[in-house]
């Protein structure tokens, strides 16, 4: 890439994210404009990561999740305005970084393991907070 992008790339980088990989259950809170008046809102959309690729400003990451009984995955830019924050809700331990195989399976065969990671959220503490 030439330097003089990927320095002008650097500065824009938003640094307030989490470090979130393929099979972790993220929440990320979506800016929402309603109506023609200025009117925003936020909307979460929680599941499961199947998906990163990109780098710097191109970087978009694919989130999962079964609404009533359908499917539905979302696309986001990792750098984008449009999102308010990123939540790690729940590590997963995966064995590769395209998870497309979810697509085929329902119910329990859908789920991920827990990771053991340093920087992942203690589940006890986020059930205990509730």
């Amino acid at each position: 890439m030439n330097p003089i992008v990927h320095k002008t790339q650097q500065s824009q980088i938003r640094k307030d994210h989490p470090n979130f990989r393929p099979g972790d259950t993220v929440k990320i809170n979506v800016r929402l404009k309603e109506g023609e008046g200025d009117k925003e809102r936020i909307q979460p959309f929680e599941g499961v990561v199947m998906s990163r690729r990109g780098e710097l400003l191109g970087e978009s990451f694919t989130v999962r999740r079964v609404s009533f009984g359908i499917g539905v995955e979302r696309i986001f830019p990792v750098h984008s305005p449009m999102i308010s924050s990123i939540e790690i809700v729940q590590a997963g331990r995966v064995r590769r970084a395209k998870l497309n195989y979810l697509r085929k399976r329902k119910g329990k065969a859908a789920r991920i393991k827990r990771a053991e990671r340093p920087d992942a959220p203690k589940v006890e503490a986020a059930a205990a907070a509730k």
